[in-house]
């Protein structure tokens, strides 16, 4: 299978034009899109409406997770039935499987890496802070439990290991991951992790036990040379 995957759409008419093209040639390259959260800027369902005009159209299978700004407007149950309505198989503590590939995913959530990682010690705020951050490593172990196929793909939106955010100002990288996600991945292993939210990381990484892991935020992709929509792996 290859997989052409990319985050951080941040969807908007404008920005779209700039990937339009790119993005109609995807049928002829890859056999499934994955979309690894910050779908819109604000949450908002036209965003969504005006993104699945665009995206529908290519007519390609999609597999994708919600970020952090797909919530925004506290409207992501509605994104998520509007996602579904259209097809997009769409991740949220659970898995897909097509054609002997796996995809278990979730958005994941912030918290920090290693000996860095936020406890839950001291004010509720702080304990229910890193209650969700095990809230959503949890779902991520529950997706990566119904998997039954040899091979497996994550998909989050936040980084599980520090690796792939280096490269961001080191003062918001605990903002950025939480090595949670990596704890559950190389518990169960994976063949490929993907995700995006550090603009300004890393594009390539791997996980304690070994697992590649991929940093797509479309602003990365579209820094190297020469720029990329989206990034194929082949599983």
């Amino acid at each position: 299978m290859r997989i052409a995957a990319l985050a951080d759409i941040h969807f908007t008419p404008q920005s779209y034009d700039r990937i339009r093209e790119q993005m109609n040639r995807v049928r002829e390259e890859a056999d499934i899109l994955v979309l690894a959260g910050d779908l819109t800027n604000f949450g908002k369902p036209e965003e969504i409406e005006s993104m699945l005009n665009s995206l529908v159209r290519i007519r390609i299978p999609i597999v994708a997770v919600l970020g952090n700004h797909d919530y925004e407007s506290g409207k992501s149950e509605q994104l998520m039935k509007m996602l579904v309505q259209e097809g997009v198989k769409l991740l949220d503590g659970t898995g897909y499987e097509r054609d002997g590939v796996g995809f278990a995913g979730t958005k994941g959530f912030p918290g920090g890496f290693g000996r860095g990682a936020l406890t839950a010690f001291g004010e509720p705020e702080v304990k229910a802070f890193v209650q969700a951050a095990i809230d959503e490593s949890l779902k991520l172990e529950r997706a990566l439990s119904q998997l039954r196929t040899p091979k497996r793909i994550v998909v989050i939106h936040y980084a599980p290991i520090g690796g792939t955010v280096q490269g961001e100002p080191t003062e918001i990288y605990p903002y950025l991951g939480s090595s949670r996600l990596m704890e559950v991945i190389d518990r169960h292993g994976a063949d490929l992790v993907l995700h995006g939210h550090a603009h300004h990381g890393a594009a390539d990484g791997k996980t304690t036990a070994g697992c590649p892991v991929h940093n797509v935020a479309l602003p990365i992709l579209q820094a190297m040379t020469p720029p990329r929509a989206y990034r194929i792996f082949d599983v």
